[in-house]
């Protein structure tokens, strides 16, 4: 039986670390998907924010599957959700700065979602969600917290990563730590490992 090539259908280096880390082999390809204008196409049509995760995922995923005959192709991508407010990755320090204010003191969700296709068929998907609560600050700490995090916040929406600095950001976290990077690995691992991508 031949073992499937694995693509990562991602501009993301930190979904790309999470897959070298776990000993996944996966080559790496950037899909043109115009983001925001998906989710201003999902927000009129009414989805909710997982929805639209998986909607995107599956987006870079069948964009990259065409030029990777045979490959398991994964997509995917997060969604932060607070009370109804969808946030994205922030342009600037002043946006960072306007995301944390709106995050501070609220609970707010984070929605993970991957699929994978191959040769321009879906063959699975999965999505999970975490809670995050965000303890209120003072505004000296937020101003420090955007100096020494620099331009990190603009790598992320909400405009932290609990990995590193923005731990300090958080009186609560619920959920799983690689859902919360913007993948979740473990059920990914687990599908490759069925569809005879890694050795089981």
């Amino acid at each position: 039986m031949v073992t499937p090539r694995i693509v990562l259908a991602s501009g993301s280096a930190t979904r790309a670390a999470m897959l070298e880390r776990a000993g996944v082999a996966a080559e790496r390809a950037v899909p043109a998907v115009d983001e925001e204008e998906v989710k201003l196409s999902c927000k009129a049509a009414g989805m909710e924010a997982g929805e639209v995760a998986e909607a995107l995922a599956e987006l870079k995923a069948q964009r990259i599957s065409p030029r990777h005959p045979g490959a398991l192709v994964i997509g995917a991508d997060q969604m932060l959700e607070c009370e109804g407010a969808w946030f994205d990755k922030p342009v600037d320090r002043e946006a960072a700065r306007q995301q944390l204010l709106a995050l501070a003191g609220r609970r707010h969700r984070l929605v993970s979602c991957v699929v994978v296709v191959q040769d321009g068929q879906r063959l699975w998907h999965h999505s999970e969600a975490a809670q995050m609560t965000m303890r209120r600050f003072s505004p000296e700490f937020l101003e420090t917290y955007l100096d020494r995090a620099g331009e990190a916040v603009l790598g992320s929406v909400g405009a932290y990563q609990v990995e590193g600095l923005g731990a300090q950001l958080f009186a609560r976290i619920q959920g799983d730590h690689f859902t919360i990077l913007g993948l979740p690995l473990l059920p990914l691992l687990d599908f490759l490992r069925i569809r005879g991508a890694l050795p089981s």
